[in-house]
Formats: C-alpha cells, structure tokens, sequence
C-alpha cells in the first residue's frame, strides 16, 4: 500500500467524521435526539453502567446521568442494581424503548438505504467487502 498509517487515520477519521454528522442530520425529524438514540443502541446488546455510557459517548457521567434521567422519565429505560456490584446499577432498555429504537433504527436505515442507491453497483460493492474491515479495526480501537 505504501501509505503512511498516520495519514489513512486521518483520512479514516475525517469521513467517518463527516458519515457521523450526516447520519445524526437523519434524526433531526425524530421524535429522539441523536444522543437519545445513540443511548439506547449502546444498551441494546445489554445493559450498561452510566459510567460505560459516558465513556462511549465520549461525555462526562453528569451528562450521561441527564441523559438516562431523560430517557427514564420517557419510560424508554429502566436503572437497575448490578447484581456483581451493589454501589452500581445498570441501564437497561424498556420493551417500549425497544419498540422506539426499533423505529429509529428502521428509519435510519430507510435513510442510508436511499442513499446507497445513488452508488454504482462496484461502490456498493466496496462498502461491503469493507465493513469486516471496519469491524475489526472498531474491535482493535476498544481494547
């Protein structure tokens, strides 16, 4: 390949940058903020601390505590002990917090799936052969 590492991260990061903005003007018409949903696609998989959170939202635990009061108040989530530790609780998705996440999911990925459409089928082609790629490197960047 011949390229500087530095330089592919930089470039890797300025249009995952630019994908990261586009993609939060999506839900600019959704009833959740993009922090909202980015909230609950965290928890999604399992529940979270609020400190885990932060930490992956890249905010301070006060703004995540908000943010999970916010989402609480709306029914979508749910604090709960942490059985492995009693200081802690964790944030868990509500069945309705399901069925929004799920609606914002799907509209977010109606969105993106018009948009692909605009690709050649070599360029659709690309991105796929990519994303196991990008999984790995994702992988590599959380341990």
């Amino acid at each position: 390949m011949g390229e500087d590492f530095e330089e592919l991260a930089g470039r890797y990061r300025d249009i995952l940058r630019q994908a990261v903005y586009l993609s939060r003007s999506i839900d600019a018409e959704g009833e959740l903020s993009t922090n909202q949903v980015s909230t609950l696609n965290m928890i999604s998989a399992q529940p979270m601390r609020v400190s885990a959170i932060a930490k992956y939202a890249g905010i301070r635990v006060p703004s995540a505590t908000e943010q999970v009061i916010k989402l609480e108040a709306a029914g979508l989530v749910q604090r709960m002990p942490d059985e492995s530790d009693a200081r802690a609780v964790l944030v868990h998705l509500t069945e309705t917090g399901r069925k929004v996440l799920a609606e914002a999911n799907r509209r977010r990925n109606a969105n993106m799936a018009a948009a692909l459409e605009t690709l050649s089928a070599g360029e659709k082609q690309a991105i796929n052969d990519a994303i196991p790629a990008i999984a790995k490197l994702n992988a590599a960047l959380k341990s």
